[in-house]
């Protein structure tokens, strides 16, 4: 995993945050000679995921610590699993312990999300994608978690693609301008290669918007049953993108539409981290 260029500030506000004015339990209790070792203990099904950032990190608190990792990110793993292990002075183990757990449960839990609903698709054509919900300052590190799950990215930023929305919609046409005409004046006005995707509700705005230009229609919220007709209509002269009240029940349904890309908020915005621990050994 190749870290993003602002990862060590990212590292350092995290451990800043809970450093606060220095660990009093530890400096109180624990002979600052004191070494041992400690194994990063899977708890969970899962698929893991940031375990780079967790070598980084103890790295970053002291750089005498030995972390040695034992499954590489992307693995399956299992409860009792351990995914690595850090040797060194306790009290710096000990420092870097929560904001190293919290990193490698997020994304680890990310990535088992991800590669559940990307094995609900299997068979189909769909691609299962993230979206922009995600932690402020942590997208780069969650993105690439929905990577390692198996999932692919949409935009990173605001700079890399055109995606007309509801807001954007709703903006324009208060000037007068219909939804093929604001489609028109974004693909003029783009550079050559960069993606105009546009967001419908109905089969007459899908065919607006291809009739248009579009590079890529999203159909907003809408049920398989009102997708179908678009997929007919459409027949891969642009690609289809479901999104909005996609979840692991009803997620096959969708892509059995024939839609090329399933967008996923819930992949970062709400997930369930993947039960790890640190236990440390003397």
């Amino acid at each position: 995993m190749e870290l993003p260029p602002d990862s060590e500030h990212i590292l350092a506000i995290a451990l800043a945050e809970d450093t606060g004015a220095g660990d009093i339990t530890s400096r109180l209790l624990i002979p600052q000679g004191l070494t041992g070792r400690a194994r990063v203990l899977v708890k969970a099904p899962g698929v893991l995921a940031g375990i780079e950032v967790l070598r980084r990190l103890f790295f970053k608190v002291d750089p005498s610590l030995l972390t040695t990792v034992l499954i590489a990110d992307g693995k399956k793993v299992k409860p009792g699993d351990i995914a690595a292990t850090i040797s060194g002075r306790v009290t710096s183990i000990l420092r870097g312990e929560r904001v190293a757990l919290n990193f490698l449960q997020r994304l680890s839990g990310i990535a088992t999300q991800t590669a559940e609903f990307v094995s609900r698709v299997q068979g189909t054509r769909a691609a299962i994608v993230d979206t922009r919900k995600t932690t402020p300052g942590l997208r780069w590190l969650e993105k690439y978690a929905v990577r390692t799950g198996g999932g692919q990215n949409h935009r990173l930023n605001l700079g890399d693609a055109v995606l007309i929305k509801d807001n954007h919609l709703a903006a324009l046409r208060h000037t007068g301008e219909s939804l093929g005409e604001i489609v028109k004046k974004a693909r003029k006005g783009v550079a050559p290669g960069v993606v105009v995707e546009v967001e419908v509700t109905s089969l007459e705005e899908a065919k607006e918007a291809l009739d248009s230009g579009a590079d890529t229609i999203m159909l907003d919220n809408m049920t398989p049953e009102q997708m179908r007709p678009i997929v007919a209509l459409v027949a891969g002269k642009a690609k289809l993108e479901a999104s909005g009240g996609v979840n692991l029940e009803n997620v096959r349904a969708i892509a059995e539409t024939g839609v090329d890309i399933i967008s996923v908020g819930s992949l970062t915005h709400s997930v369930k981290a993947l039960d790890i621990s640190l236990e440390l050994e003397m």
